[in-house]
């Protein structure tokens, strides 16, 4: 079948490849700029005005995940990569024009809408378009590639100002239009199409089995210490130094650019990996306890360069990106894959509300390094639970329907 060819097949690895990039770019740039660009319009409390704009950006992926997640098991994967793409490019562009807190918040609402979009349906296409030996390995290069955005958003930082900064990510967006033109839809989906009695896109199928909605709920689970880590250590690393006592000044962005680039290192070693355990669970049990060594070393950090190495080490542990969404998308039908697949990244990306709010109230009871310490105790704890409960997915023929 033309899928299966190697031509089509490396064209449809280093295409997602390309659109998870300029999604990491513009989902990351945020966090690097966040205090210039909002001193710049005349923000104060940079702090607490900046977690709110992370938040609503987090909402906008939310409810963007369950959208486009539909759309691509009712319209099929490539549409809705294209549809994703157009919207976060304009959301991108309009963010160079804001002038207020206000407006800030909404623009990125609108560009996590976009957002949603691309990993979901890029690895469910990567995932039913190569042969199922070879799917994690695929899946490993496309979330190895795409996440070297964030050390290009690093760059462009120090480059450019913040408002060119997001023109940039607008105008690699449109220019990635014109890449996706030569992708192909899933022959799965298309097979799936032509049975009219299959209900697809249906959100509410996750939710009306319990042991579907189980299965849902622990594959969203597995992936909540990427955005602890990404979205409240990280992010707010220079806060987390002053309370350590840590003298000299601390760049988030720096932070982002290490933790990303050991990422994107992390996403291909734990395909390897994977490849070789021929178990998606173990290898995952192996980057959590990266993971943990990693925040180990942040809590306990006393110069800069101990802050910037657990960065690095927190960001290799949480390098299992690819897999994660790669579990969600062999643990469902292709009648929900895309949903699926689509909505499971985007949640966990979501709950970095409920983590902040958390991390947050357990602030008003403890300090806060020790509201940190706590809220990566519950994560950690909420994370092997959920793994504990699924089922291996390694190898696992994807021609199936859920009923």
């Amino acid at each position: 079948m033309k899928q299966n060819s190697s031509i089509f097949t490396q064209a449809i690895i280093w295409v997602a490849a390309l659109g998870y990039f300029v999604d990491i770019y513009d989902l990351l740039l945020f966090s690097i700029i966040r205090i210039p660009s909002l001193l710049s319009i005349g923000v104060d409390n940079v702090s607490d005005v900046g977690l709110l704009i992370l938040n609503t950006q987090m909402f906008g992926l939310l409810l963007g995940g369950i959208l486009w997640g539909v759309l691509g098991d009712k319209l099929g994967r490539t549409k809705v990569l294209f549809l994703s793409i157009a919207l976060y490019s304009i959301g991108n562009i309009l963010n160079g024009f804001v002038q207020t807190g206000t407006q800030y918040a909404i623009i990125r609402f609108i560009a996590g809408i976009g957002l949603a979009g691309e990993l979901g349906a890029g690895i469910t296409l990567v995932s039913e378009l190569l042969p199922k030996e070879k799917r994690g390995i695929g899946t490993s290069v496309v979330a190895g590639v795409g996440l070297l955005g964030a050390v290009l958003a690093f760059f462009i930082a120090q480059w450019f100002d913040w408002r060119t900064c997001y023109f940039i990510g607008g105008g690699l967006g449109l220019a990635l239009l014109l890449l996706r033109l030569s992708v192909f839809e899933s022959g799965l989906f298309e097979k799936m199409e032509k049975n009219a009695a299959v209900v697809r896109g249906n959100f509410f199928m996750l939710f009306n089995k319990r042991e579907r909605f189980m299965r849902y709920l622990r594959s969203i689970l597995i992936g909540l210490p990427t955005w602890f880590v990404v979205g409240i250590l990280i992010s707010f690393s220079p806060e987390f130094a002053r309370q350590l006592g840590i003298e000299g000044t601390i760049d988030p962005g720096i932070g982002i650019m290490i933790s990303y680039s050991a990422i994107a290192v992390g996403d291909v070693v734990i395909g390897l990996l994977s490849q070789r355990l021929q178990s998606r669970k173990q290898a995952m049990h192996v980057f959590y306890g990266i993971t943990i060594i990693g925040m180990v070393v942040f809590f306990t950090a006393t110069t800069p360069l101990q802050l910037y190495i657990s960065t690095g080490i927190m960001g290799f542990g949480t390098g299992f990106w690819a897999v994660f969404v790669t579990i969600g998308a062999e643990n469902f039908g292709t009648n929900l894959r895309a949903t699926a697949a689509t909505t499971i990244p985007n949640m966990v990306r979501g709950s970095l509300n409920g983590i902040s709010a958390l991390f947050i109230g357990l602030g008003s009871y403890m300090s806060y390094v020790g509201s940190g310490i706590a809220t990566a105790v519950i994560v950690m704890a909420i994370t092997y639970w959920a793994i504990s409960g699924l089922d291996e997915t390694f190898g696992r023929d994807l021609d199936f329907i859920e009923e």
